[in-house]
């Protein structure tokens, strides 16, 4: 599956980079730290599944949020989101139109778990060219 990884703090895009290393059929395709070039970063690299900090600088209304993951749905409707959260409080990301979120402090079995869902909805989905993006 096709990584792309959306963050402003390079720190967590490296360590998420380093997790998916050790994790079978998953490629980082990129890095994003903007939400400006964020959708062009997505059309260029398609990926299957994105990781998006839900706070990423530009995102701090609910209409930044709304028209970025309104954006992202018309570029590839299949894309699979997974919003990176700092408070279990805060599922607003979910209303929003996101397939799952991760806390930033939740352990990698947490992580690992969301993966396997977004791997099991990507491969059920018809295909439309997706499995070329899937890795065997």
């Amino acid at each position: 599956m096709r990584v792309l990884l959306a963050d402003d703090r390079t720190s967590l895009r490296s360590a998420l980079r380093l997790f998916l290393e050790d994790e079978a059929n998953m490629e980082v395709v990129g890095e994003e730290g903007s939400i400006r070039t964020l959708p062009l970063t997505v059309n260029r690299t398609h990926p299957d599944l994105l990781f998006l900090d839900w706070r990423l600088p530009g995102l701090e209304t609910n209409s930044a949020r709304q028209q970025l993951m309104n954006d992202m749905r018309e570029i590839d409707p299949t894309l699979y989101i997974i919003a990176l959260i700092v408070d279990d409080k805060d599922k607003s990301c979910l209303l929003f139109g996101a397939d799952a979120f991760v806390n930033k402090a939740e352990p990698p079995e947490r992580i690992r778990s969301v993966l396997q869902q977004a791997v099991s909805k990507k491969s059920s989905l018809p295909s439309q060219g997706l499995e070329n993006h899937l890795l065997s």
